[in-house]
């Protein structure tokens, strides 16, 4: 999952920047309307978290412009304004949740987990390939029942391999998905990534390399 966070309070944002990395969920940080139109332009969110009350650009016309030219992408409204007239006027937007602030961080999460999962097309909460499971709620991986443990950043490229379902899926996919803006385009990052995760999968072997093109899973090479 990669998100957008939009909320002109910098602190704040650096905080939920934080923990969402914490949680392995990608994150990048605006503060202003029409920046954040500029990085829906050019990069893939799954969602946007949108203050409404934004300096420039107003939330609200975010809203309507995300909706209008980026349909798979989901917005959870994020705001002070918090009254039942607001909500309806934010969700009658287009805004996919409304989560009003001050708010508890672990709602948020899990707030976004499951718009995640009813993206398009919908993304099951568990995830299956031969004796390897992965419950993407719990963030808890197992193998044959044995517990694998793994960090944030390793369960959000486990996520996005057992989801394309042995479909082979580029370094610079992953990159995109699993790191923020900051993640050098160079960097040996995710093979390193892989290397460890494939070690902690154990054998036999399911995670593969499809020389020049990228990684995938599958019970045989």
């Amino acid at each position: 999952m990669r998100v957008l966070i939009v909320e002109d309070e910098e602190f704040m944002a650096e905080v939920i920047g934080l923990g969402l990395r914490r949680e392995g969920i990608s994150s990048d940080t605006v503060h202003d309307g029409a920046a954040a139109l500029e990085k829906l332009a050019v990069n893939d969110y799954d969602i946007v978290i949108l203050d409404r009350d934004l300096p420039g650009v107003h939330g609200d016309e975010v809203c309507r412009r995300t909706v209008a030219e980026h349909p798979g992408c989901r917005i959870l409204m994020l705001t002070a304004a918090g009254r039942l007239g607001d909500k309806v006027a934010g969700l009658g937007l287009g805004a996919d949740d409304y989560l009003p602030k001050p708010f508890d961080f672990p709602e948020l999460v899990a707030r976004l987990r499951a718009l995640y999962r009813r993206g398009a097309p919908a993304h099951a909460p568990t995830l299956a390939l031969a004796d390897l499971t992965l419950d993407t709620h719990r963030r808890r991986a197992e193998r044959a029942g044995r517990e694998i443990r793994l960090t944030p950043k390793e369960l959000a490229v486990l996520e996005l391999l057992m989801r394309a379902q042995g479909g082979v899926l580029s370094a610079e996919h992953l990159l995109e998905k699993a790191w923020d803006e900051a993640a050098d385009p160079f960097t040996n990052a995710v093979r390193l990534v892989v290397h460890t995760l494939r070690r902690k999968l154990g054998e036999p072997p399911l995670l593969h390399t499809a020389v020049g093109a990228g990684y995938y899973l599958a019970e045989r090479p």
